[in-house]
């Protein structure tokens, strides 16, 4: 099954730049952990407003349950809210395995872009924890 979870993370008010920095490269070594083993299959950053730090994660579990172990062992978690959104195939999804009109399978896998990384080009800096622009 597939999770859209939407993850808002804001750091503790005077929380030194050093622990931040440390806890963001934690982060990106649990992504890639997590990209490797099929977990997280892509990162997103959304239009962000001012002093936002937030993604969007396209992530893999067999339930619930294993998608809350999955995010509840990423070390931004201590500072973030996360949004999960359970995602169902489309019949007419043009990156279903399956092609079109099937009804079943893993739904749309192919249209996460298949390639195993953390976000690819778009979203490479959320997969390395680092704060929006």
């Amino acid at each position: 099954m597939e999770f859209l979870v939407d993850m808002v993370t804001s750091v503790p008010q005077g929380t030194s730049e050093q622990a931040v920095a440390e806890i963001r490269t934690r982060e990106a070594a649990r992504a890639g952990e997590l990209a490797a083993e099929g977990s997280l299959l892509r990162l997103w950053r959304p239009p962000l407003a001012p002093g936002e730090w937030r993604t969007w994660g396209l992530f893999r579990a067999e339930d619930a349950e294993q998608l809350e172990r999955v995010l509840a062992s990423m070390p931004l978690r201590v500072w973030r809210h996360d949004t999960v959104t359970p995602l169902s195939p489309h019949p007419s999804d043009p990156g279903s395995s399956e092609g079109s009109g099937s009804s079943g399978g893993s739904g749309g896998s192919g249209s996460a872009g298949g390639s195993g990384s953390a976000g690819g080009a778009h979203g490479s800096g959320a997969a390395r924890g680092e704060a929006p622009r």
